[in-house]
């Protein structure tokens, strides 16, 4: 399959001409001693590309070949890892409709061959292949589970056009069910042809509800002191490792902060980190909010105030990070976030903020951007003409973007081209118009906008 490229004359953000061979360097991960090729990681994004079926949940979750498709240009890409969108644990329990699901009840019809499939084409030219295995939590929808479960009964208030039900507390029997169906995913993964996986513990879902003191009100073993909070990632941890050989890779995406009062804070993901450091977790992925906020950065911040906007947003998590590497001597970490410049990734390895340098959104409509950039043929990525801080924009031109590198399309939405930008605007409206028609008539259809340049 042809892999479809952004111009290197695009229009990119500024960036002043530096030695990139750093952002080369081999990463080696301490517990599973598994390498990856470079820095570059390809973070987890949604792809909602999976089967969808709003009755059978059976029918939910099973690889396509489109998504092979994506893999197999992403693998073309120049990652040193790769990451898939959330490969969820059960197909209740989803992001949105038309997520992976890797679920050992449902393995008929040749599953675990097309994950295989998939995997095999994300690795082909020598990236890691990690599986983001979640849970939805108090985030699923109320069209997909109007009752959903959640460390404790915070519902989360209605958004971007989003309705979510009002959750029940996981008895300690249901956790200790939530902590065997991450296992069972992740042994499923392992002998699909993953090289790891990452527990998504971050912006929201089940893993950061428990950790977020805002979220999980417990009084049992599962709430209260940080030890408690984070005993459900200590069991998931030890459960994978129970399961699979030494050699595959176990990390974590962690918030580094959730920008709103009485969340966890870097002081606990620092601890947590220690902790994780201790069981034998090879790396951790730092990134940030979830629903309730979704700040692109915190631009009520001092120090983020002095910056100038790229730099503001390269910037991103990296004061947290500055403060969590330290407290590791093993454990690697990967910040994802607002990297747009080859300048600012380099500066970010050479000042130890970060080992790995995180790579979302630009990367959905530009696969090849770390491949450009190793290469020297260019320095940035394109300066999409969409709000930085606007998400869900900038959400649905990923997800748009994705979808048409999957059905292999020659053209891919590039968002600093003003006729791009405008002709998706325009099917945007139109997509939104078609799914509120969807919902009058209690339809749920998966995926992202058709868009044809």
């Amino acid at each position: 399959m042809t892999a479809p490229t952004h111009p290197v004359s695009s229009d990119r953000y500024e960036s002043a001409k530096v030695d990139v061979s750093i952002l080369g360097e081999e990463i080696k991960l301490p517990f599973s001693g598994k390498v990856a090729k470079n820095r570059f990681l390809l973070a987890a994004m949604t792809e909602r590309q999976a089967t969808w079926d709003q009755h059978d949940v059976s029918k939910r979750g099973a690889v396509t070949d489109s998504l092979v498709n994506l893999y197999e240009i992403r693998g073309k890409g120049g990652f040193g890892i790769i990451l898939s969108g959330n490969l969820i644990v059960n197909p209740v329990d989803l992001e949105a409709a038309g997520n992976m699901v890797l679920n050992k009840d449902l393995m008929a019809d040749g599953r675990l061959e097309n994950f295989k499939k998939l995997a095999t084409a994300a690795k082909a030219d020598g990236s890691l292949f990690v599986a983001q295995i979640s849970h939805g939590g108090r985030q699923v929808t109320k069209d997909i589970n109007p009752n959903p479960v959640a460390s404790s009964d915070v519902k989360l208030d209605d958004r971007m056009g989003m309705s979510f039900g009002q959750p029940r507390a996981l008895t300690v029997e249901e956790i200790k069910d939530v902590v065997t169906r991450f296992a069972d995913t992740a042994e499923l993964a392992y002998q699909g042809g993953a090289d790891g996986v990452q527990i998504h513990g971050a912006h929201g879902y089940l893993i950061a509800n428990h950790l977020s003191p805002r979220t999980n009100t417990r009084t049992d073993q599962y709430g209260g002191s940080l030890e408690n909070r984070a005993r459900i990632v200590v069991e998931i941890v030890e459960a994978i490792q129970a399961r699979v050989p030494k050699d595959f890779s176990i990390g974590i995406k962690l918030n580094s902060t959730e920008f709103t009062e009485g969340s966890t804070q870097p002081d606990d993901i620092r601890q947590l980190s220690q902790k994780l450091e201790s069981i034998g977790v090879d790396w951790i992925e730092l990134s940030g909010g979830d629903y309730e906020d979704l700040r692109f950065y915190d631009e009520d911040d001092e120090e983020v105030q002095k910056r100038d906007s790229t730099k503001k947003r390269e910037a991103f998590f990296l004061r947290f990070a500055e403060q969590i590497r330290p407290a590791l001597t093993k454990t690697r970490v990967y910040v994802t976030g607002g990297f747009r410049t080859a300048e600012g990734m380099v500066r970010a390895i050479q000042d130890g903020s970060t080992e790995g340098i995180g790579l979302g959104r630009p990367a959905a409509e530009e696969p090849d951007l770390p491949k450009k950039i190793l290469s020297g043929q260019v320095l940035a990525a394109v300066k999409s003409l969409a709000d930085p801080k606007d998400f869900g924009t900038g959400n649905v031109a990923a997800g748009t973007a994705m979808r048409q590198i999957g059905e292999g399309r020659s053209v891919v939405l590039n968002t600093s081209d003003q006729a791009h930008f405008e002709k998706f605007g325009q099917r945007v409206g139109e997509w939104f118009g078609e799914k509120g028609a969807e919902a009058k008539e209690g339809v749920v259809s998966a995926g992202y906008p058709v868009l044809v340049l």
